[in-house]
C-alpha cells in the first residue's frame, strides 16, 4: 500500500532540514512540508470527506497549493486541479462531472470558484499563506493501491466538453521516478519552473521528479522571463522547466543576462509543444546551454520520451522513449512504421492514465486491453530511434491532397529574423480543400509584409506548403502553461484575407 506523499515522508525522515519549496519569500523544508500536509488533511478528514472523494484544487504556483495538493493526497481524496483562469460556467462543469465534494480555491483568485460552489451547493475552502501552515491534528496517512485513481485533470476540450483522465497513484509515483531517473535527480538539486502545477508537466515531470529524488523546488506563481532569469540567478538552478513560448521570451528579455547566469544549469528541459529549432540553437548560442525535449501528454503523466543526458541533444528530436516504456509510430493499419515514416504515436508504460472519468466510450477509443495509449499525434523516429513530433492529428491540413504539418513550416518561419512567434493553420478552400494560413507575431519596428513572409517560405519550402494566407497579430493566444492555442485564433481575418 502506498501514497503519493511517500517521496516527501521519505525526505522529511531521512534529511528533514533540507528545503523542498523555495517560494517568492519563503521556503519549506521536507519536514514542513510534510507536517503540514498531514495538518491538511486532517482538516480534510474533519470535513467529514471520505477515501476516494474529490476535491477540486485552484490555485497558481505556489508553496500553499504543494501543501493542499499533499494534504488531499494523504487524506486517500482525489485531486481535481482545475485552470486559475477558469470561468464560472467552466468551474461548474467540473464540479458537476467529477461529482466534486469539496472546492478549495487561492485567495487572490477571483470569484468563479466560490460562485460555482455556491450555485452546485458545494463548500468552499478559502487557501492562504496563513491557512496551510495552520496548527491542527495531524491524519494518518491513508494507504492506497497503486491503481487507486488520485487525481483527475481535465483535458483542453479541443473536442467537445473537457474530459477528466484519471491518473492512478501509481501514475504519479512513476512519474516522479522515471523524470528522477531520467534527470539524475539528487538532494543537491534546484529545479525551478514557471509552469503551473495543476498542468500534468508541473505536477509529474516537475514536482513529482524533484521530491522523488529530494532536491528542492523554486515557484513562479506566473512566469515572466525576466523574472524566470532572476530565478535561475537567485536559486543558482541546476534544472529548469518550461514550455517553448518560455524559453523563447527569455530569450528575447535577456538584455543584462550571459551564459555565466547559466554555469550552474545542467539540464534545461522542454515540452508542452515542439520547441522551434530557432530558438534551441538561439538559446544555446546565448546561454551556452542545451534545452532537452521531451515527449507526453496528460493522459501519460507528462511522460513519453526524453533526449537522454548522455548524448548530445538533436534538434527537433524528443528522444527516445523513458525508462519502464515503450513507444511506438504506427500506420493507420496499426503496422510499426519504418523509421523515415510518418505515422502515429502509441505509448504503453507505467504512467499511462486510468481512463477518462465517466467516459467508458472515449477511453476505449483510445486506451486498449493490453495498454497501448492513442496519442493522436503524428510522429516519426529515426535510425537511431528517435522521436519527432510532426504534428497533431487534427491539425494536420491537407492541401489539393497533399500533407502539410503545420510544425514544419512554422519552423521555417521562426527562421526569419523579425517573426518571434508563429502559427499554421488550414483554412477552408473551395478548390483545394485547405488552404495554409500563417499568424504571426513580430519585432517590434518591423516592416514585414504578407508577401515577404510568402517569399521567405518560398525559398525554403514546396509550393503547397507556402503560407498564402498571412495575418499579422501583436501576439498569438496561449493557454495557461504558455502553449500556443491554435483553436483560439480567429479565422475571420483570415478568410477574409483569402477571399480578396
Amino acid at each position: 500500500m502506498v501514497s503519493v506523499l511517500d517521496p516527501v515522508t521519505r525526505h522529511a525522515e531521512a534529511t528533514p532540514d533540507n528545503i523542498a519549496i523555495r517560494g517568492t519569500d519563503n521556503h519549506w523544508t521536507y519536514r514542513q512540508l510534510h507536517d503540514a500536509s498531514l495538518a491538511f488533511a486532517g482538516r480534510i478528514r474533519d470535513e467529514g470527506l471520505s477515501v476516494g472523494d474529490r476535491v477540486l484544487l485552484a490555485a497558481p504556483s505556489v508553496p500553499e497549493f504543494i501543501v493542499a495538493y499533499m494534504g488531499i493526497q494523504a487524506a486517500g481524496c482525489v485531486v481535481v486541479p482545475i485552470n486559475t483562469m477558469s470561468a464560472q460556467p467552466e468551474v461548474e462543469y467540473v464540479l458537476d462531472d467529477a461529482e466534486i465534494s469539496l472546492a478549495i480555491a487561492w485567495h487572490q483568485l477571483g470569484p468563479a470558484v466560490q460562485d460555482a460552489g455556491s450555485a452546485r451547493g458545494v463548500p468552499v475552502w478559502t487557501l492562504t499563506e496563513e491557512s496551510a501552515k495552520a496548527d491542527h491534528p495531524p491524519a494518518t496517512v491513508v494507504d492506497r493501491d497503486t491503481a487507486d485513481t488520485t487525481a483527475i485533470l481535465y483535458t483542453s476540450g479541443t473536442t467537445g466538453r473537457p474530459k477528466g483522465a484519471q491518473l492512478t497513484v501509481g501514475n504519479l509515483l512513476s512519474a516522479g521516478e522515471i523524470g528522477a531517473e531520467s534527470s539524475r535527480g539528487n538532494p543537491s538539486d534546484r529545479t525551478g519552473t514557471g509552469l503551473p502545477l495543476f498542468h500534468i508537466f508541473g505536477q509529474g515531470s516537475v514536482m513529482m521528479a524533484t521530491f522523488t529524488g529530494g532536491g528542492s523546488l523554486s515557484l513562479l506563481a506566473r512566469f515572466d522571463p525576466a523574472a524566470m532569469l532572476d530565478l535561475v540567478r537567485r536559486d543558482k538552478l541546476t534544472i529548469m522547466a518550461g514550455v517553448p513560448t518560455m524559453w523563447n521570451a527569455m530569450l528575447h528579455a535577456a538584455a543584462d543576462v550571459d551564459s555565466s547566469d547559466f554555469e550552474q544549469l545542467r539540464i534545461a528541459i522542454s515540452g508542452g509543444a515542439s520547441l522551434p529549432g530557432e530558438v534551441a540553437r538561439a538559446f544555446e548560442a546565448r546561454f551556452n546551454c542545451t534545452i532537452l525535449e521531451g515527449y507526453g501528454l496528460t493522459e501519460t503523466s507528462a511522460f513519453g520520451t526524453f533526449n537522454s543526458i548522455d548524448r548530445v541533444a538533436k534538434i527537433g528530436y524528443t528522444g527516445r522513449a523513458v525508462p519502464r516504456t515503450e513507444v511506438e509510430v504506427r500506420d493507420h493499419d496499426g503496422n510499426v512504421c519504418q523509421a523515415g515514416t510518418v505515422g502515429e504515436v502509441f505509448i504503453k508504460g507505467p504512467t499511462v492514465m486510468k481512463g477518462y472519468w465517466k467516459r467508458p466510450a472515449d477511453t476505449a477509443a483510445v486506451l486498449s486491453d493490453d495498454g497501448w495509449f492513442r496519442t493522436g499525434d503524428l510522429g516519426e523516429t529515426d535510425a537511431d530511434g528517435d522521436l519527432r513530433i510532426v504534428d497533431r492529428v487534427k491539425d494536420l491540413i491537407i492541401r489539393g491532397g497533399y500533407n502539410v504539418y503545420p510544425g514544419e513550416v512554422e519552423e521555417v518561419l521562426y527562421q526569419h529574423p523579425d517573426i518571434i512567434e508563429a502559427a499554421v493553420i488550414g483554412i477552408p478552400d473551395d478548390y483545394y480543400g485547405e488552404e495554409v494560413a500563417a499568424v504571426v507575431a513580430v519585432r517590434p519596428g518591423s516592416d514585414l509584409e504578407a508577401d515577404d513572409v510568402t517569399s521567405w517560405a518560398r525559398e525554403r519550402l514546396s509550393a503547397y506548403k507556402i503560407p498564402r494566407v498571412v495575418q499579422f497579430i501583436d501576439a498569438l493566444p496561449k493557454g495557461s502553461t504558455g502553449k500556443i492555442l491554435k483553436r483560439s485564433i480567429d479565422r475571420t481575418e483570415l478568410l477574409a484575407q483569402k477571399q480578396n
